[in-house]
């Protein structure tokens, strides 16, 4: 790893030498491309922070891992190798904060609002304080959108996930999603899905439609079912220690910035994944198929013991206000059968 022992010395002495020409040097490092949601978000978030800070701030964005890989980021981002990050919410698991793990569960959040309720609420500013106690702070939550199934054989009824080997992200709610499912899970990191497609090592995988397009899967998936399942999101990390050394008004213009960046994050995420899907359908390289209502409740039925069994773990407190929010949300914006279905899971056999 001598890599990351230089990475480590280059932590401490480069913040030294962008004091003495008086400006600050932010490294904000992702693993997504450039053109995808949150590539275009960092950019944003760049080209704010630089503008709003009269240029007392300059943002290094590096994209598609090219300055870290994803497996170190968040132990780059603890020594402060890195300043910020925006890993997915799966990830967060591995620091020991479990509660994290909610956003994996499927079929929790049945639209943006409500899934914006909850992370801009207490509940989800209340997980970001927990990050506190891994020297991290969490800023801000961005979208990628929601999650839905793809294979090189059709996936019309639940019969049909049976001993696929499903890649997922390293999380074990997904894990027992897949399992539930009746399929094999496969954690793979992102950049080793096309190449683990391509090979034939794993059958499917599940995502946003954005992220199905901008890796060209195509090439590698024959189907795509319209499952709308999961969520993929991600939160915005600084170095704890690096945020609060830095002088008060440069902070503040930093989270003004990060504000409309956010807003301009979700606000395209939702743009295109519904343009990458119109432009899948259009390209008839892969056969798009939207379940009906009754097979979509079948997988959602065979899924959704999965809330169940992670209870303890994330804590049910924390899925019950979930459910709450989810039932209080204007009935015109969400899925009146979908809530009445995941309010079962943690009640009390």
């Amino acid at each position: 790893m001598r890599w990351f022992h230089l990475l480590f010395i280059a932590a401490w002495v480069l913040p030294f030498m962008a004091q003495a020409a008086d400006t600050i040097v932010i490294k904000f490092s992702h693993a997504m491309a450039s053109d995808s949601p949150k590539g275009r978000a960092a950019i944003k978030f760049k080209e704010l922070a630089e503008s709003i800070t009269q240029g007392r701030v300059k943002v290094l964005v590096y994209p598609d891992s090219q300055l870290i890989q994803e497996r170190q980021e968040l132990e780059a981002l603890q020594i402060n190798a890195v300043q910020i990050l925006a890993p997915s919410l799966s990830k967060l698991a591995s620091l020991g904060i479990r509660e994290f793990e909610v956003f994996d569960l499927p079929y929790l959040f049945p639209n943006e609002t409500v899934l914006h309720r909850v992370m801009d609420g207490p509940i989800g500013q209340r997980l970001l304080q927990q990050l506190e106690n891994k020297g991290l702070i969490g800023l801000t939550y961005w979208d990628s959108g929601f999650k839905h199934f793809s294979a090189n054989k059709p996936l019309r009824q639940l019969e049909d996930f049976r001993g696929l080997r499903m890649r997922i992200q390293t999380s074990r709610v997904l894990d027992a999603q897949m399992r539930a499912l009746n399929a094999v899970p496969q954690p793979t990191s992102f950049a080793e899905i096309y190449p683990a497609l391509e090979r034939g090592v794993v059958d499917g995988t599940e995502n946003p439609a954005v992220h199905f397009e901008n890796q060209q899967l195509a090439r590698v998936q024959k189907h795509l079912t319209l499952s709308q399942h999961g969520y993929l999101g991600y939160v915005v990390l600084v170095n704890k220690r690096y945020w609060s050394d830095l002088p008060n008004d440069v902070r503040r213009d930093l989270e003004q910035a990060l504000r409309l960046a956010t807003r301009y994050e979700r606000k395209i995420a939702v743009e295109q994944n519904h343009q990458a899907l119109k432009r899948i359908r259009a390209s008839g390289k892969t056969e798009v198929y939207a379940l009906p209502p009754s097979e979509r409740e079948r997988l959602r039925r065979q899924m959704l013991p999965v809330h169940r069994q992670f209870t303890k773990v994330i804590g049910s407190d924390l899925i019950e206000s979930i459910y709450r929010i989810a039932t209080e949300a204007p009935q015109e914006q969400t899925n009146g059968d979908a809530i009445k279905l995941i309010r079962h899971p943690v009640a009390k056999p």
